[in-house]
């Protein structure tokens, strides 16, 4: 992670992340198992959530630390990847993103993107910016994934007003 995912000056010391290992199924119908980098004190509710989201046979296309693509958000994200810790700052400001706490999980970007004033990141996920689309790992307001973390007290960024940030949830709600 050092020198990837983790630097020197991130909010967040190495002691306090935790490789935390889940089951999910993936787009081919298998159960596989992946690996999320949390902060110590997501590791209940994420491993929670996962379960729930593993019981619901939740679509997941891959899940691999931010690392396996040098912490590269947006390599990680055109490849679909869910991922978890990555000390960054939100594009664009000065503050520190969710993830960089290890407070924030961002679930299927292509099928769930990023869109403000008309961007959307990733940009591969311009198809399902329609949010009128089916797919079944498309997260909406309410379904599996909704209540698998809500469940445990994490919001959504599809519920938020002033962006939508469809794959991503955080315990704080930012």
């Amino acid at each position: 992670m050092v020198g990837k995912s983790w630097h020197p000056g991130c909010p967040v010391g190495l002691d306090d992340l935790r490789l935390v290992t889940v089951s999910y199924w993936g787009f081919d119908a298998a159960a596989h198992t992946g690996q999320l980098v949390v902060s110590s004190q997501s590791v209940t509710p994420v491993v929670r959530a996962f379960r729930a989201l593993y019981q619901a046979r939740f679509p997941i296309r891959q899940m691999r630390p931010v690392d396996y693509y040098a912490g590269d958000d947006e390599e990680s994200m055109a490849a679909d990847n869910t991922s978890a810790f990555n000390c960054r700052l939100v594009p664009g400001t000065t503050t520190w993103s969710q993830r960089a706490y290890g407070r924030a999980v961002d679930l299927d970007p292509l099928e769930n993107p990023e869109i403000q004033n008309g961007q959307i990141d990733p940009p591969a996920a311009s198809l399902w910016a329609n949010r009128a689309r089916s797919d079944p790992a498309m997260i909406r307001h309410g379904d599996p994934a909704w209540q698998a973390f809500t469940a445990v007290g994490w919001k959504w960024g599809g519920d938020w007003t002033s962006l939508k940030d469809y794959m991503h949830f955080s315990a704080n709600g930012l």
